[in-house]
């Protein structure tokens, strides 16, 4: 069967940047401009570096963050970049917390940042990993500059309370406060204070009275320096206090070597930890060893954090896997409707703003025929989606594994041990982060695991674009992967003739042809184990409050191609002490301590 072609993406809206008479680039919104095109490089040199002491202040750090309100253009940042790869500390990290409420497009940031052709690689190089433009965090990765830029779209206020880092420099470059109040008002500032790091800087172009006494007011130093160019003055303000030097990279056990274990090593290794990998069945014997998977979301119309989380997983996922030679099968997901409320609830989603534009469309019942060959419901194309090989990944993240069995995790001498049978330590350091899904549970009796049993099954010489409906379908070389059983609490691999028949079953309900072909085929098939959670969330953190260094990634039911390597990134920042890609309020829905802290507001006691 010939997949059909994806659907065109809408057209955007306007952008907020337009050129004015002159050819300045202006805020469509607030009537200011974004820089000179004569002076605006240099401007961002003089009044966001030097005025935070950049290089000098990162000069012997591990790691270096800086924070900026006011993305814009993307050209503070160039700068930036440009000063950090010409005078960074040996094995120097940097990590930057940008935020922009009205995201410019990669072209439209393109076209104004040509003007500095000194800077072109490096234009070139953030342009072609240009953050999206849904509501929420999003993450970029430039290894080739050891540095890593979170970009929160959303407003300033929001943006601030979400963010659990804390910034050595800020870059203070809202538009104009007589333009653009909201984001210099007092609210904003006592924030911004609350995430400066001991030692930390700040550095803007306004000297407005109003600005001024909202730094000093939150115990910050502030002064006058000599302006640039046409400004007669600008604005540093700091904390008196000493920087506190990050602590050395940590030695991490990472138990097991599915997808969950696969992410945890590579977000820490990225960090600079030291991990080993242990998994006795090897590499993807578990859940993560299907022959193909499906990178979705869980589809949540509440539009609330829950679905945020998800956003932004697909996003991330998204955008790691596709740098993974050999891991995408193919790009795109139909999902069908099934209910009379879902074209309502797909509506909703559509248009929530938390996708990146084309990524998530609905689709009318001729285009769902188009895409599946024979069902005619209305849909929701997850143009985002993916169908990933997951060996490919594996061998990616994981490097070497430890096939070694483990029976207990025990304190030793300050940090951790791995014990193996007869009493036998494979291994000691400082923190342990299991990733075993079913089998998390025998080592850490606190974590609320449920397994559930999942039969795929595999028809050799069929084709179908991938389709989930409540059952999925996708393509692998191996054939036509569709399923999969759901049975809680049998924790059996053996494969089942009578599963292979719920899964036609399930595949008749909505690609009744497909399901006849696939029931003259010779089925080939796979069973493993997942763990689910009460509530259906993710266990992505410290195992137990008061458990210092033991720390879990589990839980992921079916969504762990989606989940993984957002919520590892997550782990491991907790882990390395530096700042979460997640906001405060995702974290908190995943946080492993979650149900104890329910218990007791049950009881009218405090969590904490």
């Amino acid at each position: 069967m010939t997949p059909p072609p994806v659907p065109s993406p809408p057209e955007p809206s306007p952008s907020p940047l337009i050129l004015d008479a002159e050819g300045q680039p202006r805020s469509r919104l607030y009537g200011d401009i974004y820089f000179s095109t004569e002076d605006g490089l240099a401007e961002s040199r003089a009044v966001f570096l030097q005025g935070c002491g950049l290089p000098d202040r990162w000069a012997g750090r591990s790691r270096f963050t800086v924070g900026e309100l006011g993305f814009g253009t993307g050209l503070n940042i160039l700068a930036l970049l440009d000063l950090w790869r010409r005078a960074r500390p040996s094995g120097g990290r940097l990590h930057i917390f940008s935020i922009e409420a009205h995201p410019l497009s990669a072209e439209a940031a393109a076209g104004v940042l040509g003007a500095w052709p000194e800077l072109s690689d490096l234009t070139d190089l953030l342009i072609s990993r240009w953050p999206g433009q849904a509501t929420g965090f999003h993450r970029i990765d430039l290894p080739e500059l050891d540095a890593t830029l979170d970009l929160a779209v959303m407003e300033v206020g929001a943006a601030l309370s979400a963010w659990t880092g804390q910034a050595d420099a800020w870059f203070l470059d809202g538009f104009s406060p007589a333009l653009n109040p909201q984001m210099w008002r007092a609210e904003v500032l006592e924030l911004v204070a609350a995430r400066t790091a001991p030692g930390g800087r700040l550095a803007t172009f306004t000297v407005a009275g109003a600005v001024r006494r909202g730094l000093e007011t939150q115990g910050l130093v502030v002064a006058k320096r000599p302006g640039h160019g046409r400004k007669r003055e600008r604005l540093e303000a700091w904390r008196e206090d000493a920087p506190v030097e990050a602590a050395t990279a940590p030695r991490v056990a990472v138990i097991g070597a599915g997808i969950a274990g696969a992410a945890m090593a590579r977000a820490l290794r990225l960090g600079g930890a030291e991990v080993e990998v242990f998994d006795a069945g090897g590499p993807g014997h578990g859940a993560s060893g299907n022959p193909a998977a499906l990178v979705t979301p869980r589809l949540d119309a509440g539009l609330g954090p829950l679905a945020g989380l998800f956003a932004q997983a697909l996003a991330r996922a998204r955008s790691l896997y596709s740098g993974v030679p050999g891991a995408l099968l193919d790009r795109g997901v139909m999902q069908l409707a099934r209910q009379p409320k879902d074209p309502g609830r797909f509506a909703a989603i559509a248009g929530s703003g938390l996708f990146d534009p084309g990524t998530v469309e609905l689709a009318g019942s001729a285009e769902v025929r188009r895409w599946t060959g024979e069902a005619e419901v209305e849909g929701l194309a997850q143009h985002g989606a993916l169908v990933v090989r997951p060996q490919a990944i594996l061998s990616a993240w994981l490097g070497e594994t430890r096939r070694e069995a483990l029976v207990a995790i025990s304190p030793s001498e300050g940090g951790w041990a791995l014990e193996g049978t007869d009493n036998k330590v494979l291994w000691r350091g400082d923190v342990v982060v299991v990733c075993a899904g079913a089998g998390t549970s025998r080592l850490v009796r606190s974590a609320p695991l449920q397994p559930v049993r999942g039969q795929i099954s595999i028809a050799p010489g069929l084709a179908s674009r991938a389709a989930a409906w409540g059952g999925y379908v996708a393509q692998a070389p191996e054939g036509l992967v569709f399923g999969a059983t759901h049975d809680r609490d049998d924790e059996a691999t053996d494969l089942r003739a009578s599963d292979h028949e719920r899964n036609l079953a399930t595949l008749g309900e909505a690609l009744p042809d497909l399901a006849r072909q696939a029931a003259g085929a010779s089925l080939a098939g796979r069973a493993s184990v997942r763990a689910v959670t009460p509530d259906r969330l993710p266990l992505a953190g410290l195992a137990a409050a008061g458990t210092k260094g033991l720390y879990l990634l589990s839980g992921l039911g079916s969504r762990g191609f989606c989940l993984a390597p957002l919520l590892a990134e997550h782990v491991a920042a907790q882990i390395l002490g530096t700042a979460s890609p997640l906001p405060a309020d995702v974290a908190g829905l995943i946080d492993p301590d979650r149900f104890r802290r329910r218990a007791l507001r049950r009881e009218g006691r405090s969590p904490d």
